[in-house]
């Protein structure tokens, strides 16, 4: 038996998530069909962060267990034959054992792209948030470094969320302009469920003026999901991957592409 880790990266417009689901399109259900042609056999995939419908990533990390020899090059070539469009595998590497997608990340990065012009997305449509207002860049950057550091998120946390404790690290909180698009980079030791799209969200508000950056100490402290901004749209919400110890060697991720299309 072996492990093979995979690097994958999926437009999520057209899926309903990753998460296998019945009855429904999601990128699990896509990635471990074109396995098992490939393996001949049936075959489950782990991974490091599900995503919901609508999301992007730009480096999930997936792991699975096989009894069949293949060169690498099968579980990337010979499986991005079989994928869908909007998704494809990267790289492919075995890892012990012990390695695990999931919980061998000790931290993950999300990014939200944010079209920030009075017109809708054309070119970018299903791939970037859309606010037609004039957003306060200043007051948002204010407000997100208050977001760093150990904190209670559930003003931030979907009703649905199934996470053991809402207690988690920012590490990294920023919103930055290229042009007429809001590029907002989140890293932290784990995420809430829908909690970048909440974030989001009240960082929107506070860009608008509708409150000031302050708020969001006033969200942390008060912990009621109904106080804070409604759920921002999937639409601009990238998974950039996990982050792992350096001893699994595993490949970093690629964010030259996306940077590159907004230079």
């Amino acid at each position: 038996m072996v492990r093979i880790a995979l690097g994958i990266e999926y437009c999520g417009t057209a899926f309903r998530g990753w998460q296998s689901q019945a009855n429904a399109a999601t990128v699990q259900d896509a990635l471990e069909a074109a396995l098992a042609v490939i393996a001949g056999e049936p075959t489950g995939v782990v991974c490091a962060g599900r995503t919901d419908a609508g999301v992007h990533a730009t480096h999930q990390v997936a792991h699975f267990d096989t009894q069949v020899e293949r060169p690498l090059s099968a579980w990337v070539r010979g499986v991005n034959t079989h994928l869908p469009d909007g998704v494809a595998v990267r790289w492919a590497k075995p890892v012990g054992d012990e390695f695990h997608a999931r919980f061998s990340a000790r931290g993950r990065r999300y990014r939200y792209l944010l079209l920030n012009r009075p017109q809708r997305p054309g070119l970018w449509q299903g791939r970037v948030g859309w606010h037609h207002l004039p957003l306060d860049l200043g007051a948002m950057q204010d407000a997100a470094c208050r977001l760093l550091g150990e904190h209670d998120f559930s003003a931030f946390r979907a009703a649905e969320c199934q996470a053991k404790t809402p207690v988690k690290t920012m590490t990294q909180a920023e919103v930055r302009a290229c042009g007429a698009m809001l590029v907002f980079d989140f890293e932290a030791s784990a995420f809430l469920h829908h909690m970048v799209r909440n974030l989001v969200g009240t960082l929107v508000y506070i860009g608008k003026g509708t409150h000031p950056p302050l708020w969001v100490d006033e969200l942390l402290a008060m912990k009621d999901r109904k106080l804070a901004a409604p759920t921002f749209s999937p639409d601009g919400l990238y998974f950039r991957g996990p982050i792992y110890e350096a001893h699994w060697e595993l490949p970093q991720p690629d964010d030259d592409l996306i940077d590159g299309m907004l230079a």
